[in-house]
């Protein structure tokens, strides 16, 4: 199969979902960084590995479903909503984890790395979940 050559109009749609997709993404990881008792920001500038792992996995469990979202929507509205939608998702997961391991902000803030590995498990886990559940 060819690919279909880039014109002006497909490179104008590339940005548009580009710019729809890191926004939502952005937007997203603020979210969660706002509702974390730790300063994830704080910690990772400070060496915590802990706090590195678990937010690349907040980041990457957030990516997997707006991928999922951007390439099955039909228009870019529809993008914009289905990635909202499966980034609520992953707050709720974060919240339900933290819920089971109320400890779990103090082990990050610890440097505990167990903690770090747990939590960026469950973003990416649920986010490939969020993301197969996307079918067109």
């Amino acid at each position: 199969m060819d690919a279909a050559p880039m014109t002006a109009t497909s490179f104008l749609s590339f940005l548009a979902y580009l710019g729809t997709g890191v926004g939502v993404l952005v937007v997203a990881a603020m979210l969660v960084s706002l509702i974390t008792p730790h300063k994830e920001f704080a910690l990772i500038r400070a060496g915590n590995a802990s706090a590195a792992t678990a937010y690349a996995g907040t980041l990457i469990g957030l990516a997997l479903p707006l991928h999922a979202a951007i390439s099955h929507s039909v228009n870019l509205l529809d993008a914009l909503l289905w990635g909202a939608a499966a980034c609520a998702v992953q707050v709720i997961a974060y919240l339900l984890a933290r819920a089971a391991l109320p400890r779990i902000s103090h082990e990050i803030t610890d440097n505990v790395i167990a903690g770090g590995i747990f939590a960026a498990g469950v973003s990416i886990s649920v986010g490939l979940i969020n993301a197969a559940a996307m079918t067109p």
